[in-house]
């Protein structure tokens, strides 16, 4: 996938290095050091054994490039590919111990990035034959969220907001604190600079006529029936853009989607997809 934004290197490092830490601890791979010599070579493949959507190949690089900068790293499939059971997505060849002390960490990432990007890809399949496009939030793993975000995107979906910085989006508990709907987006409006968008979540027709008064980018509608949708999409009138959340599943995205609604975000893509069953085997002979 040729429009897939690259992660940055030292974001990657960090990550590894941090997951290496954990999984060595204080004495490294006992197992490894007890039962082969430090010179031994040898040659594995990571393959997966369902069909699914790639992601997370870098990390799965650095796991053992950091371990042993000598090892040969060579990937025969690329992020954003789908893959069906078997597929061989890289042959890794290096000093044994290397190899074998990386492999956890590496599938870690690989196996869960994966899962996330083929979580993503079944509900952006789903909605294909409309105008809907499939969007991540921030229920995130903590530390994950750059990762993960990017496998939704290897999974063809888009990126919500990364932080609380990125955007101002209002939700119920902002609204109660600041008054209701319309103080809310003022506010937000005599705060926020030019180039700041704002959004606000509603979970009522009434809310979103309120809304819709003053004037926001977007409209997040929160745990509607298609036929609310419908109806709020016909409200809105491409005044701003339409969001659904809340309950959206593979079985219920298509209806949210053909109600009309520019985006669907949703947190299991990130929070609750299952990982993805790769492998590591040492290929001998």
């Amino acid at each position: 996938m040729s429009n897939l934004p690259e992660l940055p290197r030292l974001l990657v490092a960090d990550a590894v290095q941090a997951a290496l830490k954990e999984d060595l601890g204080r004495a490294g791979d006992l197992t490894s050091d007890a039962t082969i010599p430090a010179d031994v070579p040898a040659r594995a493949v990571i393959a997966t054994r369902k069909p699914g959507v790639l992601a997370g190949l870098a990390l799965a690089e650095a796991a053992f490039r950091e371990i042993d900068p000598s090892v040969r790293f060579a990937a025969s499939r690329r992020d954003g590919d789908r893959l069906e059971r078997g597929d061989v997505v890289a042959e890794i060849e290096g000093p044994a111990r290397a190899i074998l002390a990386g492999e956890r960490v590496a599938l870690n990432f690989l196996c869960h990035l994966s899962g996330v990007a083929t979580a993503t890809r079944e509900m952006v399949d789903k909605v294909a034959h409309t105008k809907a496009r499939i969007c991540d939030t921030r229920k995130t793993l903590p530390g994950l969220r750059a990762f993960e975000k990017y496998a939704v995107r290897c999974g063809g979906g888009a990126n919500h907001r990364f932080g609380l910085d990125d955007a101002i989006l209002i939700k119920d508990n902002h609204i109660a604190v600041a008054g209701g709907v319309a103080p809310a987006i003022e506010a937000a409006r005599s705060y926020a600079g030019h180039l700041v968008k704002i959004e606000i979540e509603v979970d009522t027709l009434d809310q979103l006529r309120e809304a819709m008064e003053a004037r926001p980018d977007a409209v997040l509608l929160d745990n509607m029936t298609p036929d609310q949708l419908r109806e709020a999409v016909g409200i809105i009138a491409g005044r701003a853009a339409a969001e659904a959340s809340g309950n959206v599943t593979a079985a219920t995205v298509a209806a949210i989607a053909e109600a009309g609604v520019d985006r669907i975000s949703s947190g299991w893509i990130t929070h609750s997809a299952p990982s993805l069953d790769l492998g590591l085997d040492i290929v001998v002979g």
